[in-house]
């Protein structure tokens, strides 16, 4: 099977567009890198900014047309850490830290691999390859598989084996040399999408502008990210650990960053104007 990890940012999107337009128009020879994929699957982390479920309903419709399976995980990982945290050892998110010497460091990142390439790796097995509970892996079914990432082209250094048994990874954006902007090109003007990067509302890869963007536009949010931030401050992880844990990368808490602190967007170029990314 060829199956996608979907992540409803850029990307991925983009790449799920162009395997249902290939399917729509029947055209095999569109997008050779891309097949028309056997199921794409969504792991719900269970905090997304609004605009990734907007950008899954949109591919779940366009899923639907082309006959191409579409599959939502509940993967709650907002929701075991908020409730976790400080009791017992959770998965390790790559917080940023700082010790009482100023010593900076990051903390390794789990939470991918636990959340959704195993969710995905399980769901495979048991839910479409049929596989009874205790049943070893078939010999056909070893790196039979195919399960494409939406990395691109300036993502290169990312691509990496896959070490589920199951499954070989592959990124045909990065063999297409599609970058970014080559995406979101592609699915404002073939599709109308105004698409939007996908992460975690508390994932802390974001820059501080998104914080402020969010604050500004979606309080709600900004507030759930504001209690996993104040969680930070107020337990000590389990096992403990000396340092201080941040979701910004400014090694400030969330509400005390300055607009100063959030003039950090990264944007891309598109037809001359400068278009943010979302992180």
């Amino acid at each position: 099977m060829k199956i996608l990890s979907f992540g409803a940012g850029m990307l991925s999107t983009a790449l799920l567009l162009m395997s249902c337009e290939k399917s729509i128009k029947e055209m095999p020879d569109l997008y050779p890198e891309v097949p028309i994929y056997d199921a794409s699957i969504f792991c719900n982390l269970g905090l997304e900014p609004p605009w990734v479920l907007e950008q899954v309903n949109f591919a779940r419709r366009a899923c639907q047309k082309a006959g191409i399976p579409f599959f939502v995980l509940d993967t709650p990982l907002y929701q075991d850490f908020m409730k976790n945290f400080g009791n017992r050892r959770t998965v390790s998110i790559p917080w940023w830290t700082l010790a009482e010497d100023g010593h900076k460091a990051k903390l390794p990142q789990n939470c991918t691999i636990d959340y959704k390439v195993e969710a995905i790796s399980k769901f495979v097995r048991w839910n479409l390859l049929r596989y009874r509970k205790g049943q070893h892996l078939r010999p056909e079914d070893v790196k039979a598989h195919e399960l494409h990432m939406g990395f691109g082209a300036e993502e290169k250094h990312r691509c990496k084996d896959n070490p589920n048994r199951m499954f070989v990874n592959k990124f045909p954006l990065v063999a297409m040399g599609k970058t970014r902007a080559d995406t979101y090109k592609y699915t404002l003007e073939k599709w109308g999408l105004d698409t939007k990067a996908s992460a975690c509302a508390f994932c802390p890869f974001h820059r501080n502008y998104f914080y402020r963007y969010v604050q500004q536009n979606d309080p709600e949010t900004y507030a759930a990210i504001v209690g996993v931030d104040e969680l930070l401050r107020d337990k000590t992880p389990m096992p403990p650990m000396k340092s201080r844990l941040f979701m910004s990368r400014s090694r400030k808490r969330i509400t005390d960053l300055t607009p100063e602190d959030c003039c950090d967007a990264e944007c891309f170029e598109y037809c001359g104007r400068r278009v943010w990314n979302e992180f």
